[in-house]
C-alpha cells in the first residue's frame, strides 16, 4: 500500500508552528510521525486529491536532471542525504517538486531508505534510478551512482531535444502543405466550377478529378482528420490490451522506412547504457536485464531480452543469447562477446550506446534532408494538377474559338 501526502500544521515543544507535508498511511500514522518529532498536530489535508495527484504527474525531465546532479554533489561534499534533500526542497521554485521532496523527506523520517522513498514516486522515478540508488546505498558509492545517472538522463534529454529540433522544420512545412492545398480545394475551386462548366465542351478527366476531390473534401473533409485519429486511439486500446495485439503493431513500427530504424536504435542505445551503469553498479546480469527490459519501448525488443534472460538463466552466454532472439545485428553480438571474453562487458555497452546514440542522429538528419525536398515536390505536384485541371478547359475553349 503507498503511503498519502498529508499536508499538516504542527506545533512543537518550544511552541513553534511547522507547516510542511509528510507521507504517512493514515491519520493515526500521521499524528505518530509528527508525535516522534516532537510535534503535535493542530490540522492537515491530504495531499494527493484524485483531480490533482502529484504522484501521477511527472517532473520534467530538466527538473530530474537538476536533483540528480544536486544530489550527487551533496553526496559527494559529505552532507548528509536528509539535509540535502530539505535544502533542494527549500530551493527548489517549483511546488510540485516541493511536495515530491516533501514526501521523500517524510519517508526517509519515518524509518524508509533513500531508495525505499523514492520508490513511492513510482511516475517520477522509474525502476532503473530506484535500483541503482539502492545499489549505491549497499556499496556505499551512492555519488557515483548519481552522477552516471545525471549523464545518462542528459545524453537521453539531448537525443530528445536534437530530435524535437529535427522536425520542426518539416512539421511546419506539412502544416503549409495542408493549409494551402484545403484553401485552394475547399475555396478556390468551387468558385472556379461555374466557370469551367460555362466553357461548355468535354471536362477533362483531370479537371473532373479536381472537382470531385474538392467536392468530397469540402463535404467530407473532417472525416481526413478524424478517421486516423480515431483508428490510431482504437488500435492503441486494443493493443494496451490485447499483448498479442501490441506485439503485432510494434513489429509493424520496426518495419517502417527509416523510423523503423530510429524507433530500434533508440531503444537498443538506451538499453545498452541502462544496463551497463546497472552492471557497473554491482547489479547482476539477470536483474540488469530483468529491470534493463523495462526501458524497452518496443513489445518486440522487450520481448527479446525476456527471452535473452531466460537463456542465460538456463546457462547460456550473453552474446549467444542476444544472437539467439536473430534481431540484434551482428555488430552488437560481437562487441557483447569481445565484452564477455575480456570481462568489461560494461565498456563494451557502453560502446554499443555510443555508436547507436550517433547512429540515430545521424538517421534524423536524413530524414529532415529527405523530409524537406519530398514535401516540396508534393506540394509542387498538386498546384501543377490543379493549374493543369483549370486551365486546360480554358485552352481547349480558346481552341475551338479560334477554329
Amino acid at each position: 500500500m503507498k503511503a498519502t501526502l498529508y499536508k499538516y500544521k504542527a506545533i512543537d515543544t518550544a511552541g513553534k508552528i511547522h507547516n510542511d507535508c509528510i507521507a504517512a498511511d493514515n491519520e493515526l500514522d500521521l499524528e505518530q510521525r509528527l508525535a516522534s518529532r516532537n510535534m503535535e498536530l493542530i490540522k492537515y489535508k491530504e495531499k494527493n486529491n484524485p483531480l490533482f495527484n502529484f504522484k501521477a504527474r511527472k517532473i520534467s525531465r530538466r527538473e530530474l536532471i537538476n536533483f540528480t546532479f544536486q544530489m550527487q554533489q551533496i553526496t559527494k561534499s559529505g552532507v548528509s542525504i536528509l539535509d540535502g534533500l530539505v535544502d533542494i526542497k527549500d530551493s527548489s521554485e517549483n511546488p510540485r517538486m516541493q511536495e515530491v521532496l516533501s514526501g521523500i523527506v517524510g519517508e526517509i523520517k519515518g524509518g524508509k531508505t533513500f531508495s525505499e522513498a523514492l520508490s513511492e514516486f513510482p511516475q517520477i522515478f522509474d525502476v532503473v534510478y530506484i535500483a541503482l540508488v539502492k545499489v549505491g546505498e549497499e556499496t556505499g558509492h551512492i555519488e557515483d551512482v548519481m552522477h552516471d545517472m545525471a549523464e545518462n538522463l542528459k545524453w537521453h534529454d539531448e537525443l530528445i531535444a536534437h530530435t524535437k529540433k529535427i522536425m520542426i522544420y518539416p512539421t511546419i512545412v506539412t502544416i503549409v502543405i495542408a493549409a494551402v492545398i484545403a484553401y485552394l480545394m475547399v475555396f478556390l475551386v468551387p468558385e472556379l466550377v461555374p466557370f469551367i462548366e460555362e466553357l461548355g465542351g468535354e471536362i477533362p478527366m483531370h479537371t473532373r478529378a479536381l472537382i470531385s476531390t474538392s467536392w468530397f473534401l469540402g463535404n467530407y473533409g473532417y472525416l481526413l482528420l478524424g478517421l486516423p485519429i480515431l483508428l490510431y486511439m482504437t488500435v492503441d486500446n486494443v493493443a494496451r490490451r490485447k499483448p498479442l495485439v501490441r506485439l503485432y503493431v510494434d513489429r509493424l513500427k520496426l518495419n517502417f522506412y527509416i523510423f523503423g530504424t530510429i524507433i530500434f536504435k533508440t531503444n537498443l542505445a538506451r538499453f545498452s547504457s541502462c544496463f551497463a551503469m546497472m552492471y557497473s553498479s554491482g547489479i547482476t546480469v539477470l536483474d540488469g536485464l530483468k529491470i534493463a527490459e523495462k526501458l524497452m519501448s518496443n513489445a518486440v525488443l522487450r520481448q527479446s531480452i525476456i527471452k535473452v534472460r531466460e537463456k542465460i538463466a538456463e546457462g547460456g552466454q550473453i552474446s549467444e543469447s542476444f544472437a539467439c532472439t536473430e534481431i540484434y545485428p551482428p555488430l552488437v553480438i560481437r562487441m557483447l562477446r569481445v565484452g564477455e571474453s575480456t570481462g568489461a562487458l560494461d565498456e563494451s555497452l557502453l560502446n554499443i550506446s555510443y555508436f547507436y546514440n550517433r547512429e540515430v542522429k545521424e538517421s534524423v538528419d536524413k530524414m529532415e534532408a529527405l523530409m524537406t525536398p519530398v514535401l516540396t515536390i508534393v506540394m509542387g505536384a498538386i498546384i501543377m494538377w490543379i493549374m493543369s485541371a483549370v486551365l486546360s478547359p480554358v485552352y481547349d475553349s480558346l481552341i475551338t474559338i479560334q477554329l
